[in-house]
């Protein structure tokens, strides 16, 4: 037992601990500023050439233990967009912009004075995109229509350096001004809460709130329809669109697509209920998520462009040169992220095997309820024919075999826990990892918690863990020990 005079120690020690955290909450600790004022204007400019410009005006107060010499943000990346000579200026002085030592990647604007505690300025960003030269890989825009993706392209101030830092964090409201030229239609992140046009020029402003972490803007002279029924709705956009008894056909492949992802992982929010697809400025350079493994899993060995791709939790871009028939196939893949998670799991794109080839599963059973066609089993045993039938036990798998095996364990999945509890897995991991992203443990979790007879962990081991597949799952889709000794000869080298 321990002596009464160590409890009064730790009791003490407890009470500073507490005083402590107590303090921090009106004294800062360390070096640090607030942003208590922030407002983003996007201007496009048609003529004589496109452009975009962008600038960002804050007011900022120094809520730190000491004064600061130097800001430090991150601008946006010039291999995604194409601008020269960005500009900052501190109140009324024009600050230039340095390297930062430590990042690359990131600014410096070393300040002419010391900003002292307590001390409030302004500062203004501006910077300007201009359509890529040819070979450049910069995102593309035209003279009648542009888009500004979430994250990437507005700047970023980041806090200082030193111990129990602070700063950089939006404020809980703040505005994003975006003008036009009159006749242009305007999607952005926020609530819209004003609108005026003057001198041929359309301008929203939007509030940005908690919601909005990454602001997007598209735009553009487009022709737009309603598709959708129910909670579910999809706003076209495009240049130009087809005669409305092919759009009723469009509709109705989106409604089935909708209505397979709720039924593999569950409804989505009500603020995810509505889509904005949009044709792209400029095919050239509008798409980045090319995978030539993930298209040949999908039975599309010879696809060698992607032709759709969300630019937000709500809005994607897409290639309309197909017609609109066949855009719910192209466009179900990227759909999928919106049940997923895209801008609410920050790092869902980042996972390592077999989450990272979700989205892949869920891409072919959005294009199967596109097409109109059961195709679950041409499509297992197709990922089948790219896994050995006998792997070497102590070997590392290719990573082509681990992606088409990671691809085959969510089929798996379903057939072990049936359709209906898969769902409720799903949609269990996806609402209590938004926003916080999710691992491995947290499937295996999800899926226990639905079932607690079952054990998920070692079903999971012995897909992913183990060389090849069970033989119990080849043999249920090649159907007899003759079909899965075909697969055998045809993956022979």
């Amino acid at each position: 037992m321990r002596a009464p005079s160590d409890f009064r120690l730790l009791l003490a020690a407890f009470a500073v601990g507490l005083s402590l955290w107590a303090a921090s909450c009106a004294v800062p600790l360390g070096p640090g500023y607030t942003i208590e004022k922030q407002q983003f204007q996007v201007r496009f400019v048609a003529q004589p050439e496109p452009r975009i410009r962008i600038e960002a005006d804050y007011q900022l107060k120094n809520t730190g233990n000491q004064p600061l010499h130097e800001l430090e943000l991150r601008l946006p990346g010039r291999r995604r967009f194409h601008y020269e000579n960005p500009s900052a200026q501190w109140d009324s002085a024009t600050l230039v912009l340095g390297e930062s030592r430590d990042n690359p990647r990131n600014s410096i604007l070393t300040l002419s004075e010391p900003w002292t505690m307590s001390s409030r300025h302004s500062l203004r960003l501006a910077v300007e995109f201009s359509p890529p030269r040819e070979g450049e890989p910069s995102l593309s825009f035209s003279s009648d229509a542009f888009f500004l993706p979430a994250a990437g392209w507005s700047p970023e101030l980041l806090p200082p350096g030193g111990l129990f830092a602070s700063g950089g964090v939006p404020p809980k409201l703040w505005e994003l001004l975006v003008a036009v030229p009159e006749g242009f239609q305007i999607h952005t992140s926020g609530v819209q809460k004003k609108s005026a046009r003057r001198n041929g020029e359309f301008s929203i402003q939007a509030e940005q709130g908690p919601k909005d972490p990454y602001p997007f803007v598209i735009a553009g002279r487009y022709k737009t329809a309603q598709l959708g029924k129910g909670r579910e709705k999809i706003h076209l956009w495009a240049r130009e669109l087809e005669e409305s008894e092919r759009l009723h056909e469009v509709d109705a492949a989106f409604t089935r697509v909708a209505e397979a992802y709720n039924a593999a992982f569950g409804e989505r929010s009500k603020e995810s209920e509505q889509t904005w697809i949009v044709e792209c400025p400029v095919l050239t350079n509008c798409f980045t998520n090319l995978n030539p493994a993930t298209a040949r899993l999908l039975g599309e060995e010879e696809k060698e462009a992607v032709t759709a791709e969300m630019i937000s939790q709500d809005t994607m871009v897409a290639d309309f040169s197909g017609g609109e028939p066949e855009l719910a196939s192209a466009a179900a893949p990227s759909l999928a992220a919106s049940w997923l998670g895209y801008g609410q799991n920050p790092a869902f794109f980042e996972q390592g095997p077999p989450l990272s080839l979700l989205p892949a599963f869920a891409a072919a059973i959005g294009r199967e309820a596109a097409e109109g066609r059961d195709s679950r089993g041409e499509t297992i045993r197709n990922a089948l024919r790219l896994i050995p039938v006998e792997a070497k036990p102590h070997q590392a798998e290719s990573p082509s075999v681990l992606r088409a095996k990671s691809f085959l364990f969510f089929y798996a999945l379903q057939d072990q826990y049936g359709r209906e509890m898969f769902r409720k897995a799903i949609e269990h991991m996806l609402y209590a990892r938004r926003g916080r992203g999710f691992e491995l443990s947290d499937l295996i979790s999800a899926f226990e918690q639905e079932d607690p007879r079952r054990n998920a962990a070692e079903f999971v081991r012995n897909w992913m863990k183990h060389p090849g597949v069970p033989e119990e799952f080849r043999v249920r889709y090649e159907g007899t020990a003759a079909a899965a000794a075909q697969s055998k000869q045809e993956t022979t080298p």
